[in-house]
């Protein structure tokens, strides 16, 4: 009740100030606020410098004045006080403007080429050029002349592919055409590796005051249990998910069997009736579009199921487009922010915990298996695989029929 009245008290300050602000000389305006302030009673000053914006100070003098403690005669002439920068040192708003605007950047004779460009810092480089500014004045001026800080934002990909927006709604008109007939769509990647031990972990979590988990004060990888490979295959239609945790190695094998062992445990269940599968994947790492072990992998899951199993890639450098990346793990990583990584134990029951006011659910499994790493496949496999590539970037878009197993 005592923060609504005020605010009321203050809102009816300013509406005053603003429609005698015009009337008023410095003076007047140092008197009025002063009486305001004094009806108010305590805590005046704050209340109507918030109000009106006039410094504590000037409302202060004003009081003054009005209990007889300070002379009343002198008032500071029309033009009077000290002159602005912009009067008395020309030129120093050019400079400033010089040093941060885009077009200096790159430029290897910039005064700031290779210096973070704080106000401090600018401001020191406008005394060497002669101006006398402080770095709070450095600051309202770039505020003024509309500059604002800002943070590297990751939007550049490298050089963009000629067909990547074509590929972009092959995808699309793909993913609609295999929901609309009850297909299912799955979405794969693995997720960053993640060092197995009591390591420090990104975030904060609830605790008691001072009581901190205590984790290793360095990140080793020789005091490691291991490393968490996590590969997970998002179901974009059910809002379900299945990770793998490997303990091995990265490899198309392992990207395989994570996805088999999501057909045996939720695909066959939620899609009993299925003939096709589509699999949406990066264009690199252990399901790169190249990786001829990925190929011949699929190959065996599409005998193994009877499915015929559609691969459709990302261009290469667009992997956050990836549904996987932005539907599963990221809400992963918010589940376990601030959290030791104790144990392989602890990285697949937080996996498995994640869920989300839509309704993810997700499962996980330790992966125990070691996949090896080297294998060369000869082309004379590579021949063998009921292999169709579609008319469109048949690279990045193919199919595997299912080979009767004799």
């Amino acid at each position: 009740m005592v923060m609504k009245r005020d605010l009321n008290v203050e809102d009816a300050i300013r509406r005053k100030y603003t429609a005698l602000q015009p009337l008023l000389d410095e003076r007047t305006r140092r008197l009025w606020a002063a009486t305001e302030s004094r009806c108010v009673g305590y805590g005046g000053d704050a209340v109507v410098a918030c109000a009106t914006g006039l410094a504590r100070a000037t409302i202060r003098a004003g009081r003054q004045e009005l209990e007889g403690e300070a002379p009343t005669h002198r008032q500071r002439r029309p033009g009077g006080g000290r002159k602005s920068l912009v009067e008395t040192q020309e030129g120093w708003v050019q400079a400033l403007e010089q040093m941060v605007a885009p077009t200096t950047r790159g430029d290897p004779m910039s005064p700031l080429r290779w210096t973070c460009k704080s106000t401090r810092n600018l401001a020191i480089e406008l005394r060497q050029q002669g101006f006398e500014v402080s770095h709070t004045t450095v600051g309202n001026k770039l505020h003024d002349l509309g500059y604002s800080l800002h943070a590297l934002r990751k939007t550049r990909e490298g050089t963009d592919h000629p067909d990547r927006n074509a590929q972009f709604e092959y995808i699309n008109a793909t993913v609609e055409e295999f929901q609309a007939r009850s297909q299912p769509v799955i979405s794969v990647d693995t997720k960053k590796k993640e060092l197995v031990g009591r390591f420090k972990n990104a975030g904060r979590e609830w605790q008691p005051k001072g009581q901190p988990e205590k984790v290793n004060a360095h990140d080793f990888p020789t005091d490691a249990l291991g490393k968490a490979i996590p590969y997970g295959v998002f179901d974009m239609a059910r809002n379900e998910a299945w990770v793998s945790v490997g303990c091995d190695h990265d490899t198309p094998a392992f990207a395989v069997a994570s996805i088999r062992q999501w057909w045996r445990t939720m695909g066959t269940r939620a899609y009993p009736n299925a003939t096709d599968l589509l699999i949406t994947a990066d264009a690199g790492g252990s399901n790169g579009y190249r990786a001829r072990a990925w190929k011949l992998e699929l190959q065996k899951l599409a005998d193994e199921t009877g499915l015929r199993i559609h691969v459709c890639h990302f261009p290469p450098g667009t992997s956050k487009w990836n549904k996987i990346e932005h539907r599963l793990f990221c809400h992963i990583t918010q589940n376990w922010r601030g959290k030791p990584l104790a144990s392989f134990e602890t990285v697949v029951n937080l996996i498995g915990s994640t869920r989300t006011r839509k309704g993810l659910r997700v499962k996980a499994r330790l992966d125990k298996h070691h996949y090896p790493t080297g294998r060369e496949i000869q082309k004379a496999e590579m021949n063998r695989l009921a292999l169709r590539r579609q008319d469109f970037h048949g690279d990045w878009n193919y199919q595997f029929d299912p080979r009767e197993v004799g």
